[in-house]
């Protein structure tokens, strides 16, 4: 085997780290956007539920105020039946004092209904809350689990893109610069062996003479049909169907 075709063999194999390596740094970034919208989800749930008791709080206070002026009127409307001497007035005030009470019944019945949907908040807020607390945990964790495999990876990253550079000086730059072009446009299986007279690229028969040449090794041969590098190694079986 040609030394050239050992070095890109090498430069092959570095390139597939380095392109694992970044594929897995790029879905980190999802991942925890994934995780922090979670915890976001869940942290807003909790902000509504909360929001919504506070709500009917303060909706259940207002109408205990509205209680409380519809008491004094009435308290106010006895006081004046007393210092009355007129029966006509005095019925007047009556019907007042009647119509107070129906509003305070009414107001109490709102009051009531209240307070029990104030019970199904509590209850919903108590719930949010537990949810909110063991997702933030469990997002902390996880995000500090991808903080730390995105460190390791980077270091990987960083290494191999150091010891890529060295491979790389190895091959001559003419063919250095075809196995760019091609793991650009082939992806990560641009050096390739032949089994059986086929290319392992794009698994096209090969003409006999192109075995050949491959299996002398005097030359880099590539492969007419996709362009990939060819090589051979003794263990191939390079008969040609035909």
């Amino acid at each position: 085997m040609l030394d050239v075709i050992k070095n890109l063999l090498a430069l092959q194999d570095r390139d597939r780290k380095l392109m694992q390596v970044r594929e897995e740094l790029s879905r980190l970034e999802p991942e925890r956007h994934t995780y922090t919208t979670k915890a976001a989800g869940t942290q807003a749930r909790l902000d509504a539920v909360r929001l919504q008791a506070k709500h009917i709080e303060s909706d259940r206070k207002k109408l205990e105020l509205d209680v409380e002026a519809q008491k004094q009127l009435i308290e106010k409307y006895s006081l004046q039946q007393f210092q009355t001497r007129k029966n006509e007035e005095y019925r007047a005030l009556t019907h007042e004092i009647d119509t107070c009470k129906a509003t305070i019944s009414g107001l109490e019945d709102q009051i009531l209904e209240l307070m029990e949907q104030g019970d199904v908040a509590q209850r919903e807020t108590t719930l949010s809350n537990h949810e909110a607390q063991e997702t933030k945990k469990l997002v902390e964790g996880r995000l500090a689990e991808i903080a730390k495999r995105e460190d390791e990876l980077r270091q990987q990253l960083s290494a191999l893109e150091a010891g890529r550079n060295q491979l790389a000086a190895a091959v001559d730059e003419p063919v250095r610069l075809r196995y760019e072009r091609l793991f650009k446009s082939k992806g990560n299986n641009v050096v390739v062996g032949i089994q059986r007279g086929v290319c392992g690229g794009c698994h096209m028969q090969l003409q006999r003479q192109t075995v050949v040449s491959c299996q002398a090794g005097q030359e880099v041969v590539a492969c007419p049909n996709c362009g990939r590098i060819l090589f051979f190694t003794p263990d191939m079986d390079t008969t040609v169907v035909e």
